[in-house]
């Protein structure tokens, strides 16, 4: 069965709420940095007056499908739960429910072609929107009403799946920097009273004085590259016992260094992209001062500053044989992080299978079969809302 593929703008045009609030009103003010990106689960919610809005926004709904113009490749399409105000990067859609499902619309904007296509349509360099033209004249499936719901009852068990997940993820995550606060206190405070050193005393850094390296001149051998900076050539290797810091987050280095790539937002080689490769010493073990860089109010800021912010840091010392009991419990958490991160790994790739599948038909196939009548009749009915002929195909099979 083919399904119709109609315009975005026929099925779910832009249509703000009319609702109206009284200027000291507080309501809900959505803005991008609320969302989260493929989920479009809200981190948090903010409440203002009204009257604080700004002109740059418009009212939404519960009957709208909310959808980010801005960096599509972020993938933040939104469902209100309430009444709001939004920024105007986010277009305020409203699916006419008697031909298209809401949380169907939302899940189609989430897929991977339509994310992909939306990427590939996009201006301005610095902060790159959809062109609107192409949205608007974008052709969505639509599947019959109760398939459309089928769907959406499918997709929606998967994502609670992935909920679940997420939110075992989020409590693994815990497990470390609880233990080290149960074993050494709060860095910044120093309750239980260690001995306190200085950035000098804690680190070498082995990257000063090395050539800065392109991230593309990079190639993976399983240890990080130290580069001579007078002969432009690799010098050395950085091993095991190293941690390697980025404006985004520090990172302990275990010989391999895909491991690297888990702790920081972007590829880099050494002295590139602001990473700096330290070493410890004085009895200081790697993965101990990595948790307490994590726990000490780093910040993520511009590579200069970061890294003149750390070394104007202290750090408490704890006894050499409490830092190695540390570490070999972090070590074996870190293991099974491992395994969770290939969990979460295997249900997202599993969920997009499922959404490829959802709007290329195969997701219900073998319900559409058992309920091929009743949808031949909402097809007519659907082609009927939208001023339509039905397919020839499906003409002749009713």
């Amino acid at each position: 069965m083919r399904w119709q593929e109609l315009p975005l703008r026929d099925v779910a045009p832009a249509r703000a709420a009319t609702v109206e609030f009284d200027s000291d009103n507080v309501a809900w003010q959505l803005s991008l940095d609320q969302i989260e990106s493929e989920t479009g689960e809200i981190k948090c919610k903010r409440y203002a007056n009204v009257s604080e809005s700004g002109s740059s926004t418009f009212r939404f709904d519960t009957s709208n499908v909310l959808y980010s113009k801005l960096r599509p490749y972020l993938n933040k399409v939104v469902i209100p739960d309430e009444l709001g105000v939004a920024t105007t990067e986010l277009i305020p859609l409203r699916p006419d429910p008697e031909i298209l499902n809401a949380r169907y619309l939302a899940y189609y904007l989430r897929s991977k072609r339509f994310v992909s296509q939306a990427s590939h349509h996009v201006a301005g360099a610095k902060m790159p929107r959809v062109v609107m033209d192409w949205f608007w004249s974008h052709k969505m499936p639509l599947a019959p009403p109760s398939e459309q719901t089928r769907i959406v009852e499918v997709l929606d068990e998967a994502d609670h799946l992935r909920k679940l997940r997420r939110e075992a993820d989020a409590k693994a995550a815990r497990i470390l920097p609880a233990l080290f606060l149960k074993m050494f206190g709060d860095p910044a405070t120093n309750p239980m009273g260690w001995p306190v050193k200085p950035f000098r005393a804690v680190f070498n850094d082995e990257t000063s004085g090395h050539v800065k390296v392109q991230a593309k001149t990079f190639q993976p051998s399983g240890k990080l590259p130290i580069i001579d900076q007078g002969a432009n050539q690799i010098a050395g290797y950085v091993d095991d016992a190293s941690i390697a810091y980025s404006c985004a987050l520090p990172a302990i280095v275990f010989g391999d260094h895909t491991r690297i790539f888990k702790f920081v937002d972007h590829p880099f080689a050494l002295g590139a992209d602001g990473v700096r490769v330290l070493t410890t010493k004085n009895g200081f073990v790697p993965l101990f001062v990595y948790w307490h860089c994590r726990l000490h109010d780093i910040p993520s800021a511009g590579y200069s500053r970061h890294f003149k912010y750390l070394k104007e840091k202290t750090f408490i010392k704890p006894s050499p044989e409490s830092q190695q009991v540390f570490a070999r419990h972090a070590a074996a958490v870190a293991k099974n992080l491992e395994c969770v991160d290939k969990g979460s790994s295997g249900i997202g790739t599993l969920f997009s299978a499922l959404l490829a599948r959802a709007f290329s038909g195969q997701l219900t196939a073998k319900w559409r079969q058992t309920h091929m009548q009743e949808l031949l009749t909402e097809m007519r009915e659907q082609a009927s809302l939208l001023d339509l002929p039905m397919p020839k195909e499906l003409e002749v099979n009713s």
